[in-house]
């Protein structure tokens, strides 16, 4: 029994990984020919509609006590406020870069959850790591300036996703509603879905005739396992695994997205990329991990 949990544990940890790293990918793809705002309308409308269906199969009904609420407004947050910018800004830089910025999500969720929620004292570990990440994002920015265009309003407009995803889970983590992880994305996903289809129809942008098949099958994938599986899974391992080897995934994930965006979308990384890439790593290893590094090397 104990040896089966471990494979679904092993297997959802592993899902989680993948999902993460084509993500990026996925943004970039469903937004070809058919426009940002269609791909994320219509990745919205498939996610909130699948969520609902699992909650009213598992749970029968969604909660709407005044608690639950709250968490809503607060995943809506994440949902609305952190993939608009996202989906706009992906229109400018490469899917790699998407995740790039996004393993700061970390680092800011620590900065803000010392302030807010008192959780961990910010040790000199910690903001070696927050320096070194934003070190990173620092070489990036001048990167992308140096190539002109909109290049540098992409990576600002992700490093803003960045910064309302991390408020939103501080928020929810202050909230402590006593909501399963499914519900309180299904509620999100229903605040956030009128808000989408309105800023849709205000930027009078019409139908496609047609969708690449491509575009279709990303916007089906992160519909279906991006908004749903993907936040189920995050939160199942979360619960099962320690904290450390959670974190790990934000290690693994920038990598394995540079990976994919270069060899599914042709993707050339340059050097000041890969410097960045360098930085924000260390950042988080030294953030995760600094304390535990010095103790091991000391009793070396």
């Amino acid at each position: 029994m104990e040896r089966n949990k471990a494979i679904t544990i092993l297997s959802v940890y592993c899902l989680v990984i993948l999902i993460w790293s084509t993500t990026p990918l996925g943004i970039k793809w469903s937004g070809e020919t058919v426009g940002f705002l269609f791909g994320i309308t219509a990745r919205m409308l498939i996610g909130a509609g699948l969520s609902l269906l699992l909650v009213l199969i598992i749970y029968k009904r969604l909660c709407l006590h005044a608690s639950a609420i709250h968490a809503y407004i607060a995943a809506a947050m994440a949902i609305f406020g952190a993939m608009m910018p996202v989906y706009w800004g992906a229109q400018f830089i490469d899917s790699g870069l998407i995740s790039i910025v996004f393993g700061m999500t970390p680092i800011i969720t620590a900065l803000l959850a010392s302030r807010y929620l008192y959780e961990q004292s910010l040790t000199p570990f910690k903001l070696l790591g927050a320096l070194l990440g934003m070190c990173g994002l620092v070489i990036i920015f001048f990167n992308q300036a140096s190539l002109g265009g909109n290049a540098v309003l992409g990576v600002s407009a992700v490093f803003l996703s960045v910064v309302l995803h991390s408020v939103s889970s501080v928020w929810i983590k202050y909230l402590q509603p006593d909501v399963p992880a499914l519900m309180i994305a299904t509620g999100g996903l229903l605040l956030s879905l009128p808000m989408f289809l309105l800023v849709y129809f205000i930027s009078a942008e019409t139908l496609p005739v047609t969708i690449p098949m491509r575009s279709l099958w990303s916007i089906v994938y992160l519909g279906a396992m991006g908004s749903v599986v993907g936040f189920v899974g995050y939160y199942y391992v979360l619960v099962n695994l320690p904290t450390s080897t959670v974190a790990l995934i934000t290690l693994m994930t920038p990598i394995i997205a540079l990976w994919i965006g270069t060899l599914f979308n042709f993707e050339v990384i340059s050097f000041s990329v890969w410097l960045g890439t360098g930085f924000v790593l260390s950042g988080l290893i030294m953030h995760q991990w600094g304390g535990y590094l010095l103790r091991l090397i000391w009793r070396v």
